[in-house]
C-alpha cells in the first residue's frame, strides 16, 4: 500500500468562481488536514478528524499557516530569467536590447539547462508549482526545459518560440522548420509524465504569414495542445502589425485568418482589444493571459479584469517573465490588485487567490488536475506564513477574518512568505537558498 501524507494547517479551497458568487466561494478551515497518497490528494478536510481516520498517515504539522493549491503562472519567458529587471524599456526596444542578445545564448544546450533550472527553483521558492513558459528557436531550449521540470515532477507547459522575420540572424527559423521542430518536440514531449507541449509563435511581427500558416495546421492536427502567443501588448506593437498585415481586420485576425484562434489558445496581455477581437475571443472560449508586472514596468497599459470578467472571458494571471518585474505571483497579484485600484475596479483577495490558481488552471484548461485542493487533484500545495516579517505581522495580527489576515502576505509578500512548496505530494527543497 503506497504511504500516506497528512498536511495540517489552515486550509483555502474553492468550490466556484468568486467573481461570479463573492468569497463565499472560498471554503477555509482553520484547522484543516490535506491527505496525500500516490502524488495526489486523497481527501481535504477536518484535520482532526483526517488524523483520527488515518492514524498511519505521516503527518506534518504547519501550524497556522495557510495551505493552499500552488500557484499557476499562465504566462512565462524562462529564457528571460537572467535579464529581468532590465531598465526603462518600452516592448520593442526591450525585445532588441534584451531578449533577443540572451536568447542567442539559448543554442549553449548547457545554458539552457542552467537558465531552466535557475528559474524553476526561483518559481518554487515562490510557491509556484506550474507555469507555462515559452522558449527560444532552439529546440534544445525546450528539451532542457522539460528535463528539468521533469526532474522536479512538475506540470509544466512550453514550446519552441517560432520566428521567421524582424528577428535577428540566430534566431530566425522558417515555415518549415518552425513545423518540423515543433510537430516533432510535441511528439517527444507532451503527454510524457506532468509535461504538455504548446505550439508557440512569439507574435505576428515575427512570424510570416506562411509560419502563422504552417503552425495553424500543426494546431489542427494537434487541437489537444494548447497554442501560445501575444495579442495587442502595446499600441505601437499593434500599429506594427497593422502595417504588416494590411488586409487584416485586426490583430486578432492576423491569428484567426492563419488557424491560431481556439478554444485552446492562450493571447498574453490583449489589453488593448476591439469589440471584435473581444466578442470572438469569448465565442471560441480561448483564454486571455494578465500579466500586471509586465504591463506596468513595460509601460504597457492597464488590463481591464472587470470588463473582462463581465463579458464571460476566461482571465489568467501571470508573472511575463522577464519583462514581468518579479518572479513571485504574490507580487502579481498585488499588481493586479493595483491597476484594478487605477480603472476603480479593485479586486478581492478571494478573487487574486482564485486567479493565481484555479483561474490560471482553468485558463490553461488543466483546472481537472491543478489549482484548487479537493479529491483527486494533484497535490500540489503552497504552504503561506501569513506573518512572515514584522511588517506583514503587525497587520495580519489585527485581522477580522481570512481576507484581512490573507490580504497583507499578497500586498507585500515574497518568497519568505512561503514556508514550503510541495509539487505531488514531495517537498521541495529551496535549492537557490542553499546556493
Amino acid at each position: 500500500m503506497t504511504s500516506q501524507t497528512l498536511l495540517l494547517g489552515q486550509t483555502l479551497r474553492f468550490n466556484a468562481d468568486p467573481f461570479a458568487t463573492g468569497s463565499d466561494a472560498a471554503l477555509h478551515d482553520s484547522r484543516g488536514g490535506i491527505l496525500i497518497e500516490g502524488g495526489k490528494i486523497v481527501a481535504v478536510g477536518d484535520g482532526a478528524a483526517l488524523r483520527a481516520a488515518h492514524p498511519q498517515a505521516q503527518v506534518t504539522d504547519h501550524g497556522a499557516a495557510l495551505l493552499m493549491a500552488g500557484f499557476v503562472d499562465a504566462h512565462v519567458h524562462y529564457p528571460q530569467t537572467a535579464i529581468i529587471a532590465s531598465w526603462g524599456k518600452r516592448l520593442i526596444d526591450w525585445l532588441n536590447l534584451y531578449t533577443f542578445p540572451e536568447e542567442m545564448r539559448f543554442a549553449d544546450p548547457a545554458y539552457a539547462a542552467e537558465i531552466a533550472g535557475r528559474y524553476l527553483d526561483l518559481t518554487l521558492a515562490h510557491g509556484t508549482t506550474t507555469v507555462c513558459s515559452y522558449a527560444t528557436i532552439h529546440p534544445a531550449s525546450v528539451d532542457a526545459f522539460f528535463q528539468a521540470a521533469q526532474t522536479r515532477g512538475q506540470r509544466v507547459v512550453a514550446g519552441k518560440t517560432c520566428m521567421d522575420r524582424n528577428a535577428p540572424d540566430g534566431l530566425r527559423d522558417t515555415a518549415q522548420s518552425a513545423y518540423d521542430d515543433s510537430r516533432a518536440l510535441l511528439r517527444k514531449w507532451h503527454g510524457v509524465d506532468r509535461l504538455s507541449y504548446a505550439i508557440t509563435p512569439r507574435f505576428s511581427p515575427t512570424s510570416s504569414p506562411a509560419q502563422l500558416d504552417a503552425l495553424g495546421a500543426l494546431w489542427t492536427e494537434h487541437p489537444d495542445c494548447l497554442m501560445q502567443t501575444h495579442l495587442s501588448e502595446q499600441t505601437d506593437e499593434i500599429a506594427w502589425v497593422r502595417d504588416l498585415y494590411p488586409q487584416a481586420r485586426d490583430y486578432l485576425d492576423t491569428y484567426e485568418t492563419h488557424g491560431l484562434l481556439g478554444p485552446n489558445g492562450l493571447y498574453g496581455h490583449a489589453i488593448h482589444l476591439e469589440p471584435r477581437e473581444k466578442d470572438r475571443l469569448r465565442e471560441v472560449d480561448a483564454a486571455v493571459v494578465h500579466c500586471p508586472t509586465s504591463n506596468t514596468f513595460i509601460g504597457s497599459g492597464l488590463f481591464d479584469m472587470a470588463g473582462m470578467i463581465a463579458a464571460g472571458q476566461r482571465v489568467g494571471l501571470a508573472t511575463d517573465t522577464g519583462g514581468g518585474s518579479s518572479f513571485s505571483m504574490l507580487r502579481t497579484m498585488a499588481a493586479a490588485y493595483e491597476i484594478g485600484q487605477l480603472r476603480g475596479t479593485p479586486l478581492h483577495a478571494a478573487q487574486l487567490l482564485w486567479l493565481a490558481t484555479a483561474g490560471s488552471a482553468r485558463a490553461l484548461r488543466m483546472q481537472d488536475r491543478i489549482g484548487n485542493l479537493a479529491a483527486g487533484m494533484e497535490a500540489d500545495i503552497v504552504v503561506l506564513d501569513l506573518a512572515s516579517t514584522p511588517a506583514i505581522a503587525q497587520r495580519s495580527a489585527r485581522a477580522d477574518d481570512l481576507w484581512e489576515a490573507v490580504f497583507p502576505t499578497i500586498m507585500m509578500g515574497d518568497d519568505r512568505a512561503v514556508r514550503a512548496t510541495y509539487v505531488a505530494g514531495q517537498k521541495m527543497d529551496r535549492r537557490m537558498d542553499q546556493r
